[in-house]
């Protein structure tokens, strides 16, 4: 909380947090920013951190004026769609290679915890069909390592709850109820508004719990 008593909130993230491609006010975290006014009524600052094709690396260089000068007690990390492609001008590797995105997620949420995070919520991603020019790298296999790398890190730590966006994903479209492209935009990798209703539903139940029982806990006051 910051010296006026208000609640801080940040989405912290990559252009799946900001929304590309989709109305502001439809957005998972517009959306879900609306049922924290209602949990917590208005004494709540939101922050949007998410940037257009943001790595982990690129969000710690970022994280001392988004997250650190502010403070947060509530933060959603989302990363990994940035981290895991290839770009000609890397020679073949990856933006960040794999171990790399470990540890840039592990003193992510350490740097969060130190700043006053009380509930730390991280993200794997959905499924996507975006295609790379490297022959031998399919970029959604990457992604899918990458998840594998997230799931790692959330559950090795104790105070840091794990959004298995994909795991949802991939049930809702195993079941026939969705495909692939119906929760995406025509490029292939960002959500459509369809992808959103999906991050949105899965999100607000699971936030909703956790928000409940920190403060019947008395670990998250209420000003």
């Amino acid at each position: 909380m910051n010296d006026n008593g208000d609640i801080k909130i940040a989405f912290f993230g990559d252009s799946i947090t900001y929304g590309q491609g989709v109305s502001p006010y439809k957005t998972w975290v517009t959306r879900l920013s609306s049922d924290f006014e209602t949990w917590l009524g208005n004494k709540i600052v939101v922050s949007n951190c998410g940037i257009n094709g943001n790595t982990t690396r690129q969000a710690l260089e970022r994280m001392p004026y988004d997250v650190q000068s502010h403070g947060v007690d509530i933060i959603f990390i989302q990363f990994g769609l940035n981290d895991c492609n290839y770009w000609d001008s890397d020679g073949g590797l990856p933006r960040v290679s794999p171990k790399a995105f470990e540890a840039n997620l592990y003193e992510i949420a350490e740097r969060s915890r130190t700043f006053g995070a009380k509930l730390i919520f991280m993200h794997t991603n959905h499924p996507t069909n975006k295609k790379m020019n490297k022959p031998d790298a399919d970029y959604q296999e990457n992604n899918k390592f990458y998840n594998i790398i997230t799931r790692k890190v959330a559950n090795s730590l104790d105070d840091v709850i794990l959004v298995d966006f994909e795991k949802e994903c991939e049930s809702l479209i195993a079941s026939g109820r969705y495909t692939v492209e119906d929760i995406l935009l025509k490029d292939g990798l960002h959500l459509s508004q369809i992808g959103h209703d999906i991050y949105y539903d899965t999100l607000h139940p699971l936030v909703k719990n956790c928000i409940s029982t920190f403060i019947e806990n008395r670990k998250f006051v209420m000003v």
